[in-house]
């Protein structure tokens, strides 16, 4: 509940942080963000870099009179494009060394080089220096970053967090209920040890989607669409399901709670690390459900997700019917 009361907390400001957010996402989006740089050698960069919005590029002649400008604050970066030998387009960035600025800047840089790398591949493709004709460069959509960092950053966000919080509470709540001796006292209860972990399983595991459901509301209210709802509320309810069979697992193995929440968080970050490998990233089938384009591989992941949880549980009830209440 406090976890609860937190979030909800949190979501009295989102509208800072989503407007800050989007700044680190997406630095070009806020009104008034102006990055000044200077820019030497080949002028395709010079040219490029002042079509994008928020970046304003000067042109110097001379490189140490640019790193002067850059020492003395006069631009923010400095970008040194040179062609090759063969005609490729080289560019060396500096930048500061840390702080909110740099991160913003770095950003910004990077959708500029993205766009210059663009325009090079167009110019290369229609000038016929290439051997072989490169794979078609898609235009540019114009979008709102608002509704790019809501659909692939925030809302995935909002239902991965419930989860790991409700997996790490459960792994919490088993280790001081068993360094109180709390399992200890159930034992005189008509229920078995598999019946008092199962309702606590449960309960926390319910939370994670409870939470998924407020976050979709609050999103709809607010004008965000969400044009699968009950798909991405399965979805948080099945990862949750399984992230606290891990939990409970882990909490009952490994009694220390140093121990169990490093044991956990290193099995919440190899899930993560496996998660890059699977055909569709987790956050990509939030997304997908979320704009209402689920491919078939989505609809199989979800349904593969649904099975692991229940595996899990399944595995996990078995387990505890084999343990012994002594050895708690």
């Amino acid at each position: 509940m406090l976890a609860l009361a937190i979030q909800l907390f949190i979501a009295a400001f989102s509208s800072f942080l989503v407007v800050g957010l989007v700044s680190l996402y997406d630095p070009g989006s806020v009104d008034g963000y102006q990055t000044d740089v200077a820019v030497t050698g080949d002028d395709t960069l010079l040219s490029v870099a002042n079509q994008r919005d928020g970046v304003s590029a000067q042109r110097y002649d001379d490189r140490a009179a640019a790193y002067e400008a850059f020492e003395t604050g006069a631009v923010s970066a400095v970008l040194d494009a040179n062609r090759n030998d063969d005609g490729r387009l080289s560019v060396r960035v500096t930048a500061p060394e840390e702080g909110l600025q740099t991160t913003l800047l770095v950003v910004q840089l990077r959708d500029t080089l993205e766009h210059v790398e663009r325009v090079e591949r167009q110019q290369n493709a229609a000038s016929g220096r290439l051997e072989q004709s490169p794979v078609p460069v898609p235009s540019e959509v114009q979008a709102s970053p608002y509704a790019g960092f809501t659909y692939t950053i925030l809302l995935p966000l909002l239902c991965f967090l419930p989860v790991f919080i409700s997996g790490s509470i459960v792994v919490d709540s088993l280790i001081e209920e068993r360094q109180r001796g709390t399992l200890e006292l159930l034992r005189v209860a008509p229920l078995s040890l598999a019946d008092v972990i199962d309702a606590k399983l449960l309960a926390i595991a319910a939370l994670a989607p409870l939470q998924a459901i407020a976050w979709l509301f609050l999103l709809t209210a607010n004008g965000t669409s969400i044009a699968g709802p009950a798909a991405l509320v399965v979805l948080v309810a099945a990862l949750s399901l399984l992230v606290v069979s891990v939990g409970v697992a882990i909490a009952l193995w490994a009694p220390d709670r140093r121990q169990s929440q490093l044991l956990y968080s290193v099995a919440t970050v190899g899930a993560l690390v496996v998660a890059t490998i699977l055909p569709e990233h987790p956050a990509n089938t939030v997304a997908k459900f979320a704009i209402g384009n689920p491919t078939g591989t989505t609809w199989a992941l979800l349904a593969g997700y649904c099975l692991l949880a229940i595996g899990a549980f399944v595995a996990l009830r078995r387990w505890l019917g084999r343990l012994e209440p002594d050895s708690l």
